[in-house]
């Protein structure tokens, strides 16, 4: 039996021993449950160092030797001052000096709430803007916006900066469908005027329309993912590793 066959094998009883928690709790699911975990902290310690801690953090504080046609890079001890800062997070487990793991944690928290401020508006600030959509069509000449691939480029201009009545309609079941989910969360507001009442209503609505989407685009997924297990048993465990099919 060689070693491939042996890693094949492996893996397809790992496969089996995982899905059978479907049936019930068992000591066979809770033994691979383990080897699992056991093995995806073991690797993201590993990567931890290999990955961020060794370039982001070592490199820089202890520099590199000239090699070949590298030069080097000088290194800046400076660095060093992160290790007891780091270290002052394991204080958590002193009940004595646990105060000082909240200095670490509240670096990391300020410097990543700062962060996030820039990172949301990057994200969500396009979004905002490309929400403000034209709803009454510019022009009558065609239905829906017309080819331009073998157009010239004066004359694509010139069509991409009309409003079609399709795309007028298409924008416009966009700004319902945005204001009417938004005003469902107006909490602080009478929502006995009747136009509130049809547009939180219509709110409730879309929202579930778009959590139904959500959700069965999560299914899929996790039929692709069972759908990969399958193949690997089937295909490359059994035919093509154990009957050489």
């Amino acid at each position: 039996m060689s070693f491939a066959l042996i890693k094949l094998a492996a893996g397809a009883i790992g496969t089996i021993g995982l899905y059978t928690v479907l049936y019930r709790e068992n000591k066979f699911y809770r033994f691979f449950e383990h080897v699992f975990l056991g093995l995806a902290v073991g690797y993201t310690c590993v990567a931890l160092w290999t990955e961020t801690l060794y370039d982001t953090w070592w490199t820089k504080m202890a520099g590199s030797t000239p090699e070949g046609t590298d030069p080097g890079t000088p290194g800046y001890w400076i660095w060093m001052t992160l290790l007891p800062i780091g270290f002052m997070g394991y204080f958590v487990f002193s009940k004595k000096h646990n105060w000082m793991s909240r200095i670490p944690i509240g670096i990391i928290l300020g410097l990543w709430s700062g962060q996030q401020i820039q990172v949301w508006w990057n994200r969500y600030g396009p979004q905002i803007a490309s929400s403000m959509k034209p709803i009454l069509p510019t022009t009558m000449e065609s239905f829906i916006k017309p080819a331009t691939s073998s157009l010239p480029p004066e004359e694509v201009a010139r069509i991409n900066s009309q409003v079609y009545p399709s795309q007028a309609i298409t924008n416009l079941i966009f700004v319902f469908t945005l204001l009417s989910v938004l005003s469902y969360f107006l909490f602080s507001v009478n929502t006995k005027n009747k136009v509130m009442t049809v547009l939180t209503t219509s709110g409730r609505w879309l929202l579930m329309i778009g959590f139904g989407a959500i959700f069965g685009s999560t299914v899929m997924m996790r039929f692709s993912l069972l759908i990969d297990r399958m193949y690997f048993i089937w295909i490359e465990f059994l035919k093509q590793g154990l009957f050489h099919g």
